[in-house]
């Protein structure tokens, strides 16, 4: 496992890390963490195009849409 240390930090930003992790009931460290992993654990694509090119891969959908009969509703704002 590795080590970082990290310099310089920004006071304010060090106390924004504490409350957090006071939020969050785990230590600045264990904080910090999260938030890294969370970081480099995005995917590296968007799932949403991933999932439309498997789709188009395999030949696509094709799907009907029914017209829309119902007019708009009014908004009361009060």
């Amino acid at each position: 496992m590795g080590t970082l240390t990290i310099r310089q930090l920004d006071e304010r930003t060090h106390a924004r890390l504490r409350g957090r992790a006071a939020q969050h009931g785990r230590s600045v460290e264990a904080e910090v963490r999260a938030i890294l992993d969370a970081a480099v654990n995005l995917p590296e694509r968007n799932v949403l195009l991933t999932l439309h090119d498997s789709m188009k891969q395999a030949g696509g959908v094709d799907l009907d849409v029914p017209a829309r009969a119902d007019l708009p509703r009014s908004v009361e704002f009060s």
